[in-house]
């Protein structure tokens, strides 16, 4: 990885979220105006929200497609898109090239460099409510960035430097969350005025959001009573969202389920083999679908018609869902062989509402019948699967829960058609350090 293609873009990076006329023309900023001045490091963490979240190049795009074609979720409606094409049939023909893989890689190494370039220099800033907003925002993004880069590689670098050399994605995960814990107790103790806002986007919830990441990412480190004491902190009545508008457009809704020529969901299973899809009474199938009828692309290839949170250019998508924090929390309880609170917790997702959900999901469901530990943790899975569709998560969550991998000689013989993505082909040509792809 070369040091300066993962610096600061001031072209392409500052002003795309900024409220303030002054940063209209990015170009006008130059390094040390964006990291010497209040104004300028928040207009760095908006344009870390803008790279994460708008263009067919943002990770939410990217980890949402990607994801999803790896674990048969979604289907390719129109072969000549060939990024998509090469994931949905995994295995070997996903290759170094491929943009999705790329993009993804790219763009999350680049928000972790620039969100350290806040790190580094909110120092500077003496009102300690923006501080706060400061800190925890770069902290929050830097974390996404390496959450993404964990969960679908290996291994991946933290240091931003010549020739970096690449950790394995326990050390990357662990890297978020030392980020997270860092900012969590000055975040707490400062809280981020309202005046914060009107000049850096709002939408996410930085305290409530800085305790969800820790809570996902220790639950993946197997470190469960960190993943219990942080999500015991998330306020599940509080959103935190990226926003969107009709300049800063839905991505996943711009570039594919707004039309029929892209990628759209295979069927109602949610990516879950048959034996574990959705009940017909569960009501989150029609959260995420606005039919469960399939209809025919123009190219005859059919599909169902999704809806959730990738349903207009304008619809929000959350950072976290309540019901990720109360299926971490059943999780983790269930791999302690607490099996009372895990089932409390499932229970929690299963018979909640629309009305009881910060975001409308309800499943209106009965409680489990499950009783043992194995049955629970099948259980869970599922239910993440459901609750949280579309979220990018389900091929770690795959792995974690020990579903059926593919095998080198047939991608299509599991759960998934990869365990891990190959390195981007430009990584490669540019740091010595990069490993061998894997092989499946």
């Amino acid at each position: 990885m070369k040091t300066i293609k993962y610096l600061l873009l001031l072209v392409v990076l500052l002003g795309t979220f900024s409220c303030h006329e002054e940063y209209t023309n990015p170009s006008a900023l130059t390094e040390v105006q964006a990291t010497g001045t209040v104004d300028g490091l928040i207009s760095l963490v908006n344009g870390l929200q803008s790279r994460y979240s708008t263009s067919r190049a943002c990770p939410i795009y990217n980890y949402v497609a990607g994801a999803g074609l790896t674990s048969r979720s979604l289907i390719v409606l129109n072969p000549g898109n060939t990024d998509e094409v090469q994931l949905e049939a995994g295995g070997s023909s996903v290759v170094g090239t491929n943009a999705i893989v790329r993009n993804l890689w790219e763009q999350s190494n680049i928000i972790k460099a620039n969100a350290d370039l806040v790190l580094s220099n909110v120092g500077i800033v003496a009102d300690p409510g923006a501080r706060s907003g400061l800190l925890g925002g770069a902290a929050i993004f830097k974390a996404l960035a390496l959450g993404n880069l964990a969960m679908f590689w290996e291994q991946a670098p933290i240091e931003i430097v010549v020739n970096a050399p690449f950790a394995s994605r326990e050390e990357v995960l662990n890297e978020a969350i030392r980020v997270l814990e860092e900012a969590e107790p000055l975040v707490a103790a400062n809280p981020i005025p309202a005046s914060f806002y009107s000049k850096a986007v709002a939408g996410v919830d930085v305290p409530n959001s800085i305790n969800a990441l820790i809570a996902r990412y220790a639950l993946m480190l197997g470190q469960y009573d960190k993943a219990i004491a942080a999500a015991n902190k998330v306020n599940l009545a509080v959103k935190s969202e990226f926003r969107f508008n009709p300049t800063n457009r839905n991505p996943v809704f711009d570039v594919a389920f707004g039309n029929e020529n892209v990628v759209r969901s295979r069927n109602l299973n949610m990516g879950l083999p048959a034996s574990l899809a959705p009940v017909t009474a569960d009501a989150r199938i029609d959260f995420y679908f606005a039919s469960r009828t399939s209809v025919d692309a123009p190219t005859g290839v059919p599909y169902y018609p999704d809806k959730g949170f990738y349903n207009s250019n304008s619809t929000s998508v959350p950072v976290y869902l309540p019901g990720e924090i109360s299926l971490i929390l059943a999780e983790a309880y269930a791999r302690k062989d607490d099996l009372t609170n895990a089932t409390t917790f499932l229970n929690a997702v299963l018979t909640k509402t629309a009305a009881t959900d910060a975001w409308g999901i309800g499943a209106n469901l009965p409680a489990t019948t499950a009783t043992t530990k194995d049955d629970l943790l099948l259980e869970i899975y599922r239910n993440r699967c459901i609750e949280l569709y579309l979220s990018g998560m389900i091929l770690e969550d795959s792995r974690r829960f020990g579903r059926p991998g593919p095998l080198v000689s047939n991608p299509s013989s599991g759960d998934r058609n990869r365990n891990f993505y190959p390195y981007p082909a430009n990584e490669r040509d540019n740091n010595t350090n990069t490993p061998n792809d894997p092989a499946i």
